[in-house]
C-alpha cells in the first residue's frame, strides 16, 4: 500500500503499510518520497484487551495484559523510534523522516472485529467488553534524546498538522468517541523510550475526566447561556497576572484552580470544538507560542521538567457546543530535585492539594530569560 494526501501548508502525508500490516503514516515537507520497505520479520499482533465497569465509580477499565512486555528504556542504539540505520531495523524503515505516525505494535486499545457496541452500564453485572478504540504513536523528529522545545517552528506546525489530521481521520470511525493526543516527557512521568514522541489514543468511550468537565460545562451553559471556557479564559485575560505568554492567536496562561506545581494551558483565542476547528491563521501562529511555553517551562530550574502535555478537546460525537480546545501541559516537579507526588489525598481521594499558589508559578515562568 502506498497512497499520499495533500494537507494544508504544503505538507503530503505518505502511507505505507509495516511488514505486519500496520500503517505507517509520514508527514512531509520537501516532497520526499516514502518507498522503503519494512524488512523485519512478521510478528504477531496482540488480540483486543478486556473492557472492565469499575461499578464503584462507573468508570471503564481497560485490560491490556500484553503490555508487560513492551520495550523499557533502550540505550540510542537500540531505540525503536530512530530511523531505521545499518543492522537495527526500527518502526520507522526510512533512514530520515520529519513527522510520522504509526500504529502502536502494543495497542492499550484496538479496532474491534464486526460490529461493535459498549456493554449497557446495570452495575456489578455489567457485561465484559473488548477494549475497542486505536492507538498510535506519532515521532516528532528523528534526533534521539532531543525534546519538543528542539523543534523548528516548522517542524512543530507540522506536528501540529499531524495531531488535526489523526483527529479528522479517527472521527470517521463509528466506535471512536473521543480522541486525545498527548505528549509524556522525564521518567518521573514513566517514559519508557527516551525519544521526541507522543501518542494519540482514540476511545471507544468518554474518559472519566471528560465526563466531568462536559457535566460542568453542560449545566453552566443550562444556568447562564454562556460557554464556560470561553468564561474561564475571558477572567485570566481580566485578570493578567497569571498569563505566561500570548500572540495574535494563543493563549498561554496558569489556570486559577492549578493542580501542579506547573501547569499551563494554551488556548486559541479563536474558541473551537477541536484541532480540526483551528483556522490557517490559528495554525500559523501556534509553533510560536508552544515553543515559547516550552522553553519557558525548561528555563524556570534550567533543568529539563518531566512533563505531561495532552490536548483537551471535544468528544466525537457529543458537546461540540460546549467543550473547548485547550492544551494542558503539567509538571509534578515543584523544585530541583523535588517531586509533588500524587499520594494519600490526590490518588486515594481525588482532592487535589496545591505547595505553591498559581500566581507564583506563573511568575517564575515569566521571568525566564529566553
Amino acid at each position: 500500500m502506498s497512497e499520499s494526501k495533500k494537507l494544508t501548508a504544503g505538507i503530503i502525508r505518505n502511507d505505507r503499510l509495516m511488514s505486519d500490516a500496520r500503517t505507517i503514516r509520514y508527514y512531509d515537507t520537501n516532497g520526499q518520497k516514502r518507498e522503503v520497505l519494512d524488512s523485519r520479520p512478521v510478528e504477531v499482533q496482540p488480540t483486543i484487551g478486556e473492557l472492565r465497569l469499575d461499578p464503584l465509580v462507573n468508570e471503564w477499565v481497560a485490560m491490556a495484559a500484553h503490555r508487560q512486555g513492551r520495550v523499557f528504556l533502550p540505550p540510542k542504539e537500540l531505540c525503536p523510534l530512530c530511523p531505521t540505520t545499518g543492522e537495527l531495523l526500527t518502526e520507522i524503515p526510512e533512514k530520515d523522516y520529519e513527522v510520522v505516525v504509526f500504529d502502536n505494535r502494543s495497542p492499550s486499545l484496538r479496532p474491534p472485529v464486526g460490529d461493535w457496541a459498549l456493554p449497557d452500564i446495570v452495575g456489578p453485572d455489567t457485561d465484559l467488553g473488548t477494549a475497542a478504540g486505536k492507538c498510535e504513536v506519532i515521532c516528532f523528529a528523528p534526533e534521539h534524546g532531543n525534546s519538543f522545545k528542539d523543534l523548528s517552528p516548522q517542524r512543530v506546525r507540522t506536528l501540529l498538522e499531524a495531531w488535526i489530521d489523526r483527529t479528522e481521520e479517527l472521527s470517521q470511525s463509528s466506535f471512536i468517541e473521543h480522541i486525545a493526543p498527548f505528549e509524556n516527557r522525564g521518567e518521573e512521568i514513566g517514559v519508557t523510550i527516551s525519544h521526541p514522541h507522543g501518542q494519540i489514543y482514540a476511545y471507544s468511550y468518554i474518559p472519566p475526566k471528560v465526563e466531568k468537565m462536559l457535566a460542568a460545562a453542560n449545566k453552566y451553559k443550562q444556568e447562564t447561556g454562556k460557554i464556560l471556557f470561553d468564561a474561564i479564559v475571558e477572567r485570566e485575560l481580566r485578570d493578567e497576572e497569571r498569563i505566561v505568554a500570548r500572540n495574535d492567536r494563543w493563549l498561554a496562561y496558569v489556570p486559577y484552580a492549578a493542580r501542579y506545581p506547573f501547569e499551563i494551558h494554551v488556548t486559541p483565542l479563536n474558541p473551537v470544538a477541536d484541532l480540526t476547528g483551528l483556522t490557517a491563521q490559528d495554525r500559523e501562529a501556534f509553533p510560536e507560542i508552544a515553543l515559547e511555553v516550552m522553553k519557558r517551562l525548561d528555563g524556570v530550574f534550567g533543568i529539563e521538567m518531566a512533563y505531561i502535555a495532552a490536548w483537551h478537546q471535544a468528544p466525537v460525537r457529543i458537546g461540540r457546543d460546549v467543550m473547548r480546545l485547550h492544551w494542558q501541559i503539567t509538571s509534578v516537579r515543584r523544585a530541583p530535585g523535588k517531586l509533588k507526588y500524587l499520594a494519600g489525598s490526590e490518588s486515594a481521594m481525588g482532592a487535589f492539594i496545591m505547595d505553591m499558589r498559581p500566581e507564583q508559578s506563573a511568575g517564575q515562568l515569566r521571568e525566564v530569560i529566553l
